[in-house]
């Protein structure tokens, strides 16, 4: 795993939800609340096209996605 965190911007975030399956069921101002046909639920802050802060981000991937960093990684490199 590299160093780097990978940092997406709310709206990249969401399209990269989508491709693992996420669905958007609601959107509550700027937050877009995603739900997963196997229950994972998240909530992603879209504020324009600025970069969701790292710590959001990591603490997104590890505790609403279930995923590890190094695999959330490779999900996003596969992706791009």
């Amino acid at each position: 795993m590299s160093n780097k965190q990978i940092v997406l911007s709310g709206k990249e975030f969401i399209k990269l939800l989508q491709h693992l399956g996420f669905e958007i069921i609601r959107i509550n101002g700027s937050h877009y609340r995603l739900k997963h046909q196997d229950g994972r639920v998240t909530t992603i802050p879209v504020h324009k096209n600025d970069d969701l802060p790292k710590g959001l981000m990591r603490k997104i991937i590890r505790e609403d996605l279930e995923l590890e960093l190094d695999i959330f990684e490779t999900i996003y490199k596969n992706w791009k």
